[in-house]
């Protein structure tokens, strides 16, 4: 049986409540949902174990703390069977803070934060060195318009 058919309205609600804010506590959480704090602990800790909820994240401004430029990179590689090892390298790569095996243009597709051009460059130089990239496109965020979780409910009014 496919584990999503075990989830229910009551934790959609918590996962949505949770996706807007994560550091939203237990118990006002339960007051929204009409549950016992207890009840979304469980709940959580259920959703955990399921694999739908990995983690909780904060949204940082980056560029507050110094790192200005934020960039995606189309990644070309020599082959597709080499993806699993790339991608084993980009993960020792800091300033990679996500990427996604694609179809279209690029195989694998990354976003990258740096402190400033020279950054940049250095991180740029040290990702077209992986053994098995062809060659990159980069792509420099001017500015994030939408970044928004997902809303399994209309808000209510």
């Amino acid at each position: 049986m496919d584990k999503i058919l075990d989830i229910d309205n009551i934790d959609l609600k918590i996962i949505s409540l949770l996706n807007e804010d994560a550091k939203t506590p237990y118990t006002e959480i339960a007051k929204k949902v009409f549950v016992s704090s207890g009840t979304v602990h469980v709940r959580m800790k259920k959703l955990e174990d399921m694999g739908i909820v990995k983690s909780a994240t904060l949204n940082i401004d980056f560029s507050k703390l110094g790192y200005d430029i934020s960039a995606f990179l189309g990644i070309y590689l020599e082959k597709s069977s080499l993806y699993d090892s790339v991608i084993e390298h980009l993960k020792t790569i800091s300033e990679v803070v996500s990427a996604y095996y694609t179809t279209g243009n690029y195989s694998i597709f990354a976003k990258i934060i740096c402190r400033d051009t020279n950054h940049l460059r250095y991180v740029l130089d040290t990702i077209q060195k992986v053994e098995g990239i062809d060659r990159t496109e980069t792509l420099i965020v001017l500015e994030e318009s939408i970044n928004r979780p997902i809303h399994f409910f209309d808000k209510e009014k």
